[in-house]
């Protein structure tokens, strides 16, 4: 066992047999140089943080949820509702942006001041392309493996509750099932399925789809004749309406 001996200006540590003596003043300048590195060690990790804000470009719109990962380190996060985000990197690193509906972005860091990231709306880079609305098959627990496995919250390690690589992980695994639910639902109750069971054709459908759209719930519970009975029996609804009520309301840009 260790015993620990101040004595004048002597420190004194007893291990079993062994007996070592120093100045106090020595001891006193270890534990000033150890403080000091520790401190040291503290700011230099808080200033390799990246941080920053991410705007749609075509509207100069902050988004959310957009997935932020470092392809160096593999730390992952994800902007707030405001669009912003800090993520530890470095001098170096490759940062890519991703968000469903937008082109994916590539940063490379040649210093860490806060960055502006602007984002390319797909509907807009390809608007000479004929887009659908079914969106292409989504796996993300293969696509981002590590956003799974450090969403984990384990009992004895406290980090893994209130550290921020934690927490924005578990924000990423609800972003990424909703995700997968708005797809189940897109593929589901898509314009060339619904096209087949009512007589609606362009925006007439299209508004038909987006007032009628079931939950992932509903689609989930029921089979395919409880599904089309639901279609027809929406179509009559939409079509008992006023003409005013089966238009939606434009978009307002911010």
């Amino acid at each position: 066992m260790l015993r620990l001996h101040f004595k004048s200006e002597t420190f004194i540590a007893v291990n079993g047999l062994n007996r070592y003596t120093m100045p106090l003043s020595t001891m006193k300048n270890i534990f000033t140089a150890i403080i000091l590195l520790c401190i040291t060690a503290n700011i230099a990790a808080g200033q390799d943080v990246l941080k920053g804000t991410v705007y749609e470009k075509s509207s100069n719109t902050r988004l959310n949820n957009v997935f932020i990962r470092d392809g160096n380190n593999k730390l992952i996060t994800i902007t707030d509702k405001d669009g912003n985000f800090s993520i530890k990197a470095g001098v170096g690193h490759t940062i890519t942006f991703t968000s469903p509906g937008y082109l994916a972005d590539t940063l490379y860091l040649v210093d860490l001041r806060p960055k502006r990231v602007e984002m390319v709306s797909q509907t807009i880079a390809l608007s000479q392309v004929n887009v659908t609305a079914t969106r292409l098959n989504f796996n993300p627990k293969a696509e981002y493996p590590e956003v799974y496995e450090k969403s984990k919250v384990y009992a004895f390690s406290p980090s893994t509750w209130f550290s921020k690589e934690g927490k924005d992980a578990r924000r990423l695994k609800r972003f990424f099932k909703r995700e997968e639910e708005e797809r189940y639902v897109d593929n589901a109750f898509s314009k060339s399925y619904v096209g087949n069971i009512v007589p609606l054709k362009g925006q007439d459908l299209e508004n038909f789809l987006t007032l009628y759209r079931p939950s992932f719930t509903y689609m989930k519970n029921n089979n395919q004749e409880t599904i089309v009975a639901y279609i027809n029996d929406s179509y009559k609804k939409f079509m008992a309406l006023p003409p005013e009520k089966r238009t939606l309301a434009p978009l307002v840009t911010p």
